[in-house]
């Protein structure tokens, strides 16, 4: 039986938000023109019902309801971007940390350009908390859906932290 690709749109406060995936999975999370947001062509069929669980919680999160995310998710990336698209999840609610420290935390303590170049590439927003790791110096440095929408996820949890 052949996998259907699925996409789905949602409003949120951060603007239209692209949810792509199967049946089982959540593949992507992407804000309107993030860096690299796959093409929804011929492969992708819409389902306005789809991903209802990830629907469910974003919007809880968004509402300051939720901290931790409990999604089915399967992100295609090579092994060393998974470690550290794993590592993401592991930053607390409220709080960030540097590509430094999470290169370290992820047994690669020399690997901070990489594991930003990794962090860049995670196809899944906010839910794989990417907007969480800052610079060394404490600026804020790049986010795939641009630095508005980091400012912005960063306030929400700092103003919902327990």
């Amino acid at each position: 039986m052949e996998t259907k690709l699925l996409y789905r749109c949602i409003e949120s406060p951060l603007g239209e938000l692209l949810l792509t995936g199967d049946e089982q999975f959540l593949f992507g999370v992407y804000i309107r023109n993030q860096k690299h947001t796959p093409a929804i062509g011929g492969d992708f069929m819409r389902d306005d019902d789809a991903f209802a669980i990830a629907v469910f919680q974003l919007n809880q999160y968004f509402s300051g309801e939720r901290i931790q995310f409990d999604v089915p998710i399967a992100a295609a990336g090579t092994e060393f971007q998974k470690r550290v698209w794993k590592g993401l999840c592991q930053i607390p609610y409220g709080k960030t940390c540097g590509y430094g420290e999470l290169a370290r935390e992820i047994g690669n303590p020399n690997a901070s350009r990489a594991v930003g170049m990794a962090n860049g590439r995670n196809p899944i927003s906010i839910i794989v908390p990417c907007h969480r790791v800052i610079g060394a110096s404490g600026a804020l440095t790049g986010y795939g859906g641009g630095l508005t929408a980091k400012k912005w996820l960063l306030a929400h949890e700092a103003r919902h932290v327990r």
